[in-house]
Formats: structure tokens, sequence, C-alpha cells
């Protein structure tokens, strides 16, 4: 789908793409097909589309598997009840607000806007696959190691929960309006926990709280936060680091230890 067309579009629908959201279209087909190729789609799946805007992946995902798609924009939603009709589920609101189906596998060009909260919760959900195309900063943070730059409390959650690969980058041209960042598109496939904590809860409130202070030398995060009672903060692991510059297990092992200390 061209400019032109996507332009024509919009206009017979009413629909506005927001720079302040991060919605842009992509116009390269083959970059389309590549995401549904990396998905790996059985005959037997159910996929959920989040955000399908003018069905660029839907189309190619209809003759695949059963596709169930969540869309919130009311023009959107008129253009993809004309185009498609019963041959997708369509759920009008709110991801970020819905309860999902049950899907087997995941695909999304995400706007910018709800890329954090969105991953968030779509790792609380079962599913085999995902593909999803983000802003490839967001990417980066996604897929970062200890010590990177990139480095964050999303880096540390997604591990955790998943395997995460950026599978190619897309270059800002390929979509209009042309944002201004490229763009990654991520792989992502739950699996079990590489390690395993004492208080999952506990580990991932840990997680966040030292992230959010992540200049400060984690005795200090500690005594400030009152993550640990402040007798016992000389004697656990890493004190004198940066969180940075630990890596999710070693995370784990500080949280266990605060936990063994009568926390």
């Amino acid at each position: 789908m061209n400019p032109s067309e996507i332009k024509l579009i919009l206009g017979q629908y009413g629909i506005s793409p927001s720079k302040a959201k991060g919605q842009n279209f992509l116009v390269d087909d083959r970059v389309a097909e590549r995401e549904v190729e990396y998905l790996g789609i059985e005959p037997s799946d159910v996929v959920m589309e989040i955000g399908p805007g003018l069905g660029v992946l839907t189309k190619l995902l209809l003759h695949k598997a059963k596709v169930e798609c969540i869309e919130l924009d009311k023009g959107t939603i008129a253009y993809l009840k004309e185009r498609f009709g019963s041959e997708i589920e369509l759920i009008e609101g709110d991801a970020l607000e819905l309860e999902w189906p049950k899907f087997d596998r995941f695909i999304s060009n995400l706007p910018y806007s709800i890329s954090s909260p969105l991953i968030f919760k779509l790792l609380d959900y079962e599913f085999e696959r995902g593909i999803i195309m983000v802003q490839r900063e967001f990417g980066e943070r996604m897929a970062a190691k200890a010590g990177s730059d990139d480095y964050s409390r999303l880096s540390v959650n997604t591990y955790y929960r998943a395997k995460c690969e950026i599978l190619e980058n897309v270059p800002r041209s390929r979509f209009w309006p042309q944002p201004e960042v490229d763009s990654s598109v991520v792989l992502l496939e739950p699996r079990p926990a590489p390690f395993k904590v004492m208080n999952e809860r506990f580990y991932l409130t840990l997680v966040n709280v030292l992230f959010q202070h992540r200049r400060k030398k984690i005795s200090t995060i500690l005594k400030i936060t009152g993550q640990a009672p402040k007798e016992v903060i000389p004697s656990l692991p890493y004190g004198d680091l940066r969180v940075e510059t630990l890596t999710p297990e070693q995370i784990g092992e500080l949280a266990d230890a605060i936990i063994s200390s009568g926390k």
C-alpha cells in the first residue's frame, strides 16, 4: 500500500494518524511479508494482532490461521469491517485495558506510545511466538545485556520471561508519515525463567526500584527505599556496584539474599 492509497483511505474514513502517539503506516509490503514469515504460523494457530491499522499484516495472516485483532480507533474499525468483514474477529477497544482472548502467536507494528506497557502486558500471557515492530531504540533496550548503555528494567523483565532477538532493522523511509527514527522487528519466544528466585514478586519489584535509581550504588538505593533492613545491607552482595552492571541472575542473587535476611 503506497502513500497515495493510504491518504485516500484515511480521508474516506476520517482517520488522522497521530504523530504524538507514533502512528505511522508501513508502506513496504516486503517488510510485512517477512514479519509474517518470522511468525512461523501453523494452520491450527490463533494469531493475535494488536492495532491492525489498514490491514497490511492482516491480509497476509488471513489464509494462514484464525486472526483476532484489537483496534481502538473508530475510523479504522469501520474500514477493517468493510474490508475484511467476518474473515477476522475484530475486538473493539483499548488493548491495554481489555482482557485478551487466548492466542498462540502474536504480531503487531506497535505505536511507539504504547510499546512499553503493551510488552509488559503481553509477557503475562501464554503464547508460542511473537513478532513486533518497535522503535529501534526500544528494541535495543529489550535485547540489551548488562553493562550496555541500553540495559534497563525492560531488558531484565524481557530476559526473565522470554527469548528476545532483533531480527532486522527497518529504515524510517518504509513508513508514512515518515517517523524521526528507524524501527526494529523483534522476536519474542516465552520460556521458563532461566534462573530461580525465592520470591518472584519481590524480585520484579526490586528490579523496578533499582533501575529507578540506576546512577546510585545498590547499597544506597536499599537504604533510601527500605528494600532491605539497614543492619543487613553491609553484608549483602553487590552493594558497591550499580544495577546497570548486574546481570538479571545477579539481581536475583541480591533479591534472594534480602529475602534470606528476614525482610
